[in-house]
């Protein structure tokens, strides 16, 4: 879904159209990821915040955006805001907060399809339900894909995919399999202990 790589069989869509036929740059206005990993890079939080790129946002959209991930706080906090400069591998922020900065990055690029690649794994509690409501409005209107493992996270979607070594071995709606006791999802739920 994110390009990069091309199916060896087959194709992958995105809105009717083969990805193979789509520019780079278009997709990377469509298409939004988050995912464990956060890159930081030594820049300021505004270049971190739109990836080098200068006509992303003005510095009141940037402000709001980390309002609406809950980082306004933080921001206050640096001696330079914007222009504060963050160091690589997350260096000068938590875990928590960097991850609340790739989210404020989707945030950014008003993406059509997103995808969260066990995005809220290195979140604390305290800060996962600060950015649960974040989430849900991000997710208002657009396609997503969650890939998770901690399941209690899918209580958002519609559709359930489970894959085992690679392959997709049940796929259907997420109540329906939830309920079925002989679905491997349902399974999965009673072995973790989450309730459905």
């Amino acid at each position: 879904m994110l390009r990069l790589y091309d199916p060896t069989e087959g194709t992958v869509r995105l809105g009717g159209v083969d990805l193979r036929d789509i520019d780079r740059a278009s997709m990377n206005r469509r298409v939004a990821i988050v995912t464990q990993e956060v890159q930081l890079f030594a820049a300021s939080v505004r270049d971190n915040l739109t990836l080098f790129r200068p006509d992303v946002a003005d510095d009141e959209r940037l402000r709001a955006v980390l309002a609406e991930v809950g980082l306004a706080g933080r921001l206050a906090s640096l001696p330079e805001g914007l222009d504060t400069v963050l160091g690589s591998r997350s260096g000068g922020v938590s875990a928590g907060e960097a991850q609340l900065l790739a989210f404020a990055r989707a945030f950014l690029t008003d993406p059509g399809l997103v995808v969260l690649d066990e995005a809220s794994s290195r979140l604390d509690p305290a800060t996962e339900l600060r950015i649960d409501s974040a989430i849900d409005r991000l997710l208002t209107d657009r396609t997503a894909v969650l890939i998770a493992h901690r399941l209690s996270s899918l209580d958002r979607v519609d559709q359930i995919a489970v894959i085992d070594d690679g392959r997709v071995v049940e796929y259907g709606p997420r109540e329906a399999m939830a309920a079925d006791p002989n679905s491997r999802f349902s399974q999965l739920l009673d072995a973790a202990g989450v309730s459905r």
